[in-house]
């Protein structure tokens, strides 16, 4: 079992940023691969981005590529989601998921968090 916890979403202005962190307990963070999915308001839950095991690759989806950036620090046992360039559209429940699988294409993960709310205002 990995139990998830998400922090760090809040309300910010667009054009600003946030770091959502996600921090791991129970199995060995760097057997998993870690995903960033988001849900907003009548919409499906969509795909953000996603780091290798090793935390050495990462893919992002294209309406987040060049902001966001997706890291891994097995150590801490904790990957964090630094959002920066934040436009109202990124508004949305942001969750964190983990699994041993490492793939764009990921639909559902072993493990996800609880979800933290990020909202951006115009």
């Amino acid at each position: 079992q990995v139990q998830l916890v998400e922090s760090g979403g809040g309300l910010v202005q667009a054009g600003g940023s946030l770091r959502l962190s996600c921090e791991a307990s129970g199995r060995t963070f760097s057997s998993y691969a870690m995903y960033w999915f988001r849900q907003a308001p009548g919409k499906e839950r969509e795909f953000v981005a996603t780091i290798s095991r090793s935390g050495r690759s990462a893919v992002y989806a294209d309406s987040v590529m060049g902001r966001f950036i997706i890291t891994k620090d097995n150590a801490k046992n904790t990957g964090y989601l630094q959002m920066n360039s934040l436009k109202p559209e990124d508004t949305a429940v942001y969750y964190c998921g983990v699994d041993p699988r490492y793939t764009r294409y990921m639909t559902t993960c072993d493990y996800w968090g609880q979800g933290t709310q990020v909202t951006v205002s115009s």
